[in-house]
């Protein structure tokens, strides 16, 4: 068997250690089934961690809990090249994750490739490329073991939105959604041949910002439906107030607040873990953002539906070989 007995019982030896986060004394009780799936953000950043890359998926395909595998974005630092032949080795790579691996895109994956050292490429053109490469089929994951999702291309008003997917587990309703860093797309593409190109800039952000905001009411309208004992919302850029994200805050927020259980957006981006608590002054939202430039620690995140946090986790570092 690929996860073994012995790597069960190491597991549990580890989870009645504690867990270090805010919901480490749910985590402690049982209350009915639960699982378990490694969340990752900004990495591999450059070529030593592509080669670290490999241990780290060794690491998850080892680990007995683990379900899927999220990660937050930024699969390339920003001054790496945004060709295909990076996106199809990372793609291939990101397939031998034996469990689904579920991606939301990050800006250094096609708002930054105008730069002159990423390729000067016109973003959009590299936004079609990623849904090339990383979502080949809409409604299914990469990973060896692909999974089924739901997804926002679906419908026809956001056709083109196959990487917003949607999905249940233990009840709990998980929803990727596209909101990236340099300012969610409104920074200029200034480095790009013969300047930035605004019409075409704004017109992108408008309708991924519609987007955006349908899948979230989607997400909360799915949990409230189904009676959901929690949301996760995973994205690559914070949702500061700023303009490129204030519309998409005031929706999470809004939401969150009117549904009342547990929600926890995850994002990744600023490259450092970090854990908020009634964020942006919702009580029952915590913002949990992931580690980044790094192939070497992930986090194990707990579901537990029937406990009063929903959701625990606890740092991963990959044993060195």
């Amino acid at each position: 068997m690929r996860k073994s007995f012995a790597a069960v019982a190491a597991l549990m030896a580890a989870l009645v250690a504690g867990t270090g986060t805010p919901a480490s004394a749910d985590a402690q009780e049982t209350h009915g089934p639960s699982l378990s799936f490694a969340l990752l953000g900004d990495t591999p950043y450059g070529a030593d961690q592509r080669a670290a890359f490999p241990a780290l998926v060794d690491a998850v395909n080892a680990d007995p809990d683990i379900r899927f595998v999220l990660h937050a974005g930024d699969v390339k630092d920003g001054t790496s090249t945004c060709d295909d032949a990076r996106f199809a080795d990372l793609a291939k790579l990101f397939g031998t994750f034996d469990d689904p691996f579920v991606l939301t895109p990050g800006d250094n994956e096609w708002t930054d490739c105008h730069r002159t050292a990423a390729g000067g490429y016109v973003p959009t053109e590299r936004l079609n490329a990623i849904r090339t490469f990383f979502y080949p089929k809409a409604g299914h994951t990469l990973g060896r073991n692909s999974m089924g999702v739901r997804t926002q291309a679906s419908d026809s008003r956001h056709s083109a939105y196959k990487e917003n997917v949607l999905f249940r587990r233990q009840g709990v309703v998980f929803a990727t959604v596209h909101v990236v860093g340099s300012e969610n797309d409104l920074a200029p593409w200034s480095q790009l041949l013969g300047g930035d190109r605004p019409d075409l800039r704004l017109a992108e952000f408008t309708a991924r910002k519609a987007a955006a905001l349908d899948w979230i009411d989607t997400a909360f309208d799915t949990a409230q439906q189904t009676n959901a004992p929690g949301v996760l919302l995973l994205m690559q850029a914070e949702p500061t107030g700023t303009p490129g994200f204030s519309e998409i805050r005031a929706r999470i927020t809004d939401r969150a607040k009117a549904y009342g259980k547990p929600v926890l957006l995850v994002h990744g981006d600023e490259h450092v873990y970090e854990v908020e608590t009634g964020y942006a002054g919702v009580p029952n939202l915590t913002r949990l953002e992931t580690y980044g430039v790094t192939a070497t620690q992930w986090l194990r995140v707990t579901v537990e539906p029937r406990s009063r946090a929903v959701f625990s986790w606890r740092p991963q570092t990959v044993p060195v070989s």
